[in-house]
């Protein structure tokens, strides 16, 4: 029988999956950019059911922290929105 927290991390994994690919059709760097920190959130809660609680603090601080200010930063100097081809 499948125990409960590889059924909750195979969710949880999913739900980042589905907000990457959110994040790669989005037209709006901005709100891809939230979608990203979203799918960090999930693959980061992913790694705490695996119980690596160091590498969740090291992704969150990075993922979510670090590379979304850098991301904003390139956004502010460029269009915020991408065109389309």
């Amino acid at each position: 029988m499948i125990e409960l927290h590889l059924l909750i991390l195979a969710m949880v994994v999913s739900f980042g999956f589905v907000f990457s690919y959110l994040a790669m059709k989005e037209h709006d760097l901005l709100k891809a950019l939230a979608l990203s920190s979203v799918q960090s959130t999930f693959f980061a809660l992913g790694f705490y059911i695996l119980a690596a609680p160091d590498i969740v603090l090291a992704y969150l601080a990075i993922a979510v922290g670090a590379y979304t200010a850098l991301v904003i930063l390139a956004i502010s100097k460029t269009e915020r929105f991408e065109v389309g081809e």
